[in-house]
């Protein structure tokens, strides 16, 4: 028996062979259900989040529908050096899996920008000349990639929604940073209600 290997022709053109249309996936097609997704963390990284975290964190958000619009995804994503998150403009968010230690050292411009919220959660750090030593516990890790993290990559979310256009974020870094710390503090004593602190 003889395979056919060749192409066809029709009206004088060679057909493709195979189909080069995308897959579709939340990279590249609007979903119906937000996908929840896990990379492998990668060497020396560890994800501190279980997809049921994302789940229950979603299910206290007093604006969930809101932000539902033309969001994808959320993906526990691999670990990226200096990176605790991003947003991709086709609505996929990423959480960034963090280094297995949990002591970290931060900038001191970096830890006074966010020194509310590390003492809200009581976070144990020494105080350097040039910077600063955080030991974090791991449900510590869990409430700032949540109540941060998370939020901040939804906050450039929203800002690409509510542009005319829909496509680009417009108003950046400080639009994200305070949407994040309104909803924090908005869900601060849900959130301690609904995960355990341990």
């Amino acid at each position: 028996m003889n395979r056919r290997t060749a192409t066809k022709v029709k009206n004088g053109r060679v057909q493709k062979k195979n189909n080069h249309k995308l897959t579709p996936n939340y990279w590249n097609t609007r979903q119906d259900v937000l996908q929840i997704d896990v990379e492998p963390a990668g060497k020396g990284y560890k994800h501190f989040l279980k997809k049921r975290d994302i789940i229950k964190f979603l299910e206290i958000l007093p604006n969930w529908e809101e932000i539902d619009i033309d969001l994808n995804a959320i993906v526990l994503a691999r670990g990226e050096y200096n990176t605790a998150g991003w947003y991709y403009s086709k609505g996929v968010i990423g959480i960034c899996a963090r280094e297995k230690d949990t002591t970290q050292y931060l900038n001191l411009n970096f830890f006074y920008d966010h020194k509310d919220l590390f003492d809200r959660l009581e976070l144990r750090y020494e105080m350097k000349k040039d910077y600063v030593i955080c030991h974090w516990e791991e449900y510590q890790i869990r409430a700032y990639l949540l109540l941060h993290i998370l939020l901040h990559e939804m906050g450039h979310h929203h800002d690409r929604i509510t542009t005319k256009s829909k496509k680009y974020i417009a108003r950046g870094e400080e639009y994200a940073e305070s949407y994040a710390i309104k909803y924090e503090k908005i869900i601060w004593n849900r959130y301690f209600e609904c995960f355990d602190q341990e």
